[in-house]
């Protein structure tokens, strides 16, 4: 079962970076999911600006809880949107990343993505 212990200092943050351009992921959707066990609940939906980034942490202050996590990107539906050509069904459509946040710091979790691969890591 996951933690949720209150941690006011913490903070969660991601951004994208389409590495087939070269250029931040602007206008891609991202859901962020607290996970408990087998329940998996819906935080918040936000949607990348120009920069590739959110314009706000996706958790901070008392909205951070330490536990298990999941950003989903909708790259398939970006990169459709950038009117690139892909096959049906889309290589990658849903991206899901799962993680653990156990202290009250700040961990960001970016993206680098394109039709063919992804990459990510603890940022800083």
């Amino acid at each position: 079962m996951a933690e949720t212990l209150k941690a006011d200092g913490g903070r969660l943050t991601t951004h994208v970076l389409d590495t087939a351009t070269g250029k931040p992921a602007a206008g891609l959707s991202i859901s962020l999911y607290h996970l408990d066990g087998e329940a998996r609940t819906l935080l918040k939906t936000v949607v990348t600006n120009p920069d590739g980034r959110c314009d706000a942490p996706l958790l901070a202050g008392a909205e951070f809880r330490t536990g298990e996590y999941e950003l989903v990107f909708a790259a398939g539906d970006y990169l459709r949107a950038l009117q690139t050509k892909l096959p049906n069904p889309a290589f990658f459509d849903l991206i899901l990343i799962r993680f653990g946040m156990a202290d009250p710091v700040h961990y960001h979790v970016p993206l680098l993505v394109s039709p063919y691969g992804y990459s990510t890591y603890r940022g800083s």
